[in-house]
Order: structure tokens, then sequence, then C-alpha cells
């Protein structure tokens, strides 16, 4: 009878290489760190679930019901109509218009604000450090300026009687600008609400991307510039590439808060927001409140969070990208 060989008696095989099965106890160490997040997030998740879950899941329950102003007051369950509200919604002309006018609205408001901020940024390392701080300061001040209030003063700026902006202009040769309705055209009252988003926009974009120019390692920066690059040539070779990850992060942030634009236009509007101004926002509140058809305000909702999951999705998987290099 022949022995059977042990895993050491191999002659080109030392003790070293045989690796020993991991302890017990090594291996419930190592599950119960693996909960121990989960742990901790879940009071969190919880709290996230009832804010937010709940009310997600009774949104789209009303999609598929028929709810109006006599169910309301009467506490009746909504009668079932299944797609209905979202076959209304979809073969609507006046909704896909809107879709239009949100797609457009956040493209290109996200596109200047993201330029803007990255300008301001840029600035923020060619001057010095005082100077600096009191940007950072007055940027935070306008960042953290409710968008009521913000909305409000734009209001009052371009106000057709009492409005400073129309005295400023009015005060150029040749121009009359006394009594000018802003809003009368709906390209220059869109004008006036993007200026808004884009002034309430830029200091979160311009210190977010002035903390991420300080990784931009200086030596590379000098040696193109010995190189004989110009600062063009090292923005486009050195700086946007290192800040690429942020600034994707940034403008998907963008995407996300000005597709869901509601309380610019809700104010400047006086509540009364006319069919050129209607964002998805504002449309679906409109047709829920405004007309008393809440099941069809809910679909209009649930359909903008289905147009948004795409980007939702992009910025969370982006995120963990982050965490994996990190």
């Amino acid at each position: 009878m022949h022995a059977v060989d042990s895993p050491t008696s191999d002659p080109m095989m030392t003790s070293s290489d045989v690796v020993p099965p991991p302890a017990p106890g090594r291996t419930r160490r190592r599950s119960a760190d693996a909960r121990t997040p989960w742990l901790l997030a879940l009071p969190t998740l919880l709290v996230l679930l009832g804010l937010l879950g709940y009310p997600l899941y009774r949104m789209i329950v009303l999609s598929f019901q028929n709810m109006r102003l006599r169910e309301l007051i009467t506490g009746r369950t909504p009668p079932w109509v299944g797609v209905d509200q979202y076959t209304k919604v979809l073969t609507d002309p006046v909704f896909w218009t809107v879709v239009r006018r949100t797609v457009i609205f956040t493209a290109v408001s996200v596109v200047i604000s993201v330029v803007l901020g990255l300008a301001v940024a840029l600035l923020m390392r060619r001057v010095h450090r005082r100077v600096r701080l009191i940007m950072i300061v007055a940027m935070m001040f306008v960042w953290a300026m409710p968008q009521l209030v913000a909305a409000q003063i734009f209001k009052w700026m371009t106000d057709a009687d009492f409005g400073v902006l129309n005295y400023l202009i009015d005060k150029l040769p040749g121009v009359d600008f006394r009594n000018h309705s802003w809003f009368l055209s709906p390209t220059q009252g869109w004008i006036v609400i993007t200026t808004l988003v884009v002034w309430a926009g830029v200091p979160f974009l311009a210190i977010t991307l002035n903390a991420g120019l300080t990784q931009v390692p200086k030596e590379l920066l000098e040696a193109a510039t010995v190189d004989g690059a110009s600062a063009w040539q090292a923005l486009r070779g050195i700086t946007l590439p290192i800040l690429r990850p942020l600034l994707i992060i940034v403008t998907t942030l963008s995407v996300i808060w000005n597709f869901g634009l509601f309380t610019q236009p809700w104010v400047l509007r006086d509540s009364k927001v006319e069919a050129e101004y209607q964002t998805l926002a504002t449309y679906a509140f409109t047709q829920a409140f405004g007309r008393s058809n809440y099941s069809l305000g809910s679909a209009i909702s649930v359909i903008t969070v289905l147009l948004m999951l795409g980007v939702m999705a992009f910025y969370i998987r982006q995120m963990f990208k982050i965490g994996e290099v990190d």
C-alpha cells in the first residue's frame, strides 16, 4: 500500500507555501465588521424610507387613481383608472412642450453656471489670499440666501414701475426703458429667470471647484510653463483632466437641481405662471392644485422622477467610482 502524500511531502514545496485555513474567530470578526456599517446606517435608512419612500409610494398609487376635489373633501377612496392618467399626459402636446422647455433651460443654465463657476475658481487661485477669502465669504452669503428671498429680490429689481434695472438702463443715451416689462417677451423673461438661477448656483460651483484646484500639483503647471505651454494648453492638458471627476459630479448635481425649477418662475410671476414659463415642476403643481386634478399632477411628477433617474444613477455611479479610487 502506498501512503497518501501530505501537502508537505512534495520536495519542491516548503512549509511557507502551505496557506493555513482562516481561524474561526477571524472569520466571525470579519463578518461582524462587514455588518457594522449597515447597522450604523440603519437608523438613517429608516428615516429616509419614511420621509421619502412612503410619499413616493403614495404618489405612485395616486397616479393610477382619479383623485378629484370631491374625493379629497369626502374622504372617499378614489376610483382606480389604471394608466389613464399616463395616457392623458403622454398624448398631450402641451406636456411635451413643457418637457422640451425644461430640458433646454436645464442645459443652458447648467453650461453657463459650470463655465462661470470654473472661471471664478481659476480667478480665485490667482488673487491674493485675503481677496480670495473675501470672495468666498461673499459667495457664501449668496449661496446661503433662500431661493424665495433671492427670487423676491430679482422681482423687485425687474419691476416695470419701480425696478432699479429699468432705472439704470433708462439712463443710457438713446434708450427708453421706463415701465418696461421683462416678462412680456418669453425670451427676456427666461433671461431673467436663467440669470437668477446662475447667480444662485455659481457660488457653490466656484467654491467646490476652487477646492478641487488645490489638488492640482503646481510642479506640473510650472513644468508645462517651462516647456512653452500656454495657459489654455495647461488648463486643457493638466487642470481639466485632474478636475474631471469633480466637474462631472457638480455638473450632474446642477442638472438635478435645475431640472426641478419651481420657486423662481413661481415667485417672479406672482404664483400665476403663464404657459410660456411653465416647467415640469410648475406644470405638475398647476394641474394638481390649480385644477384640482391631483392624480394627473401625480402622474406628471412620476414621469419627472423617471426622467431624472438616469441622471441620478449616473451621479451615484460616479460617487462610487470616486470612493473606490480613494
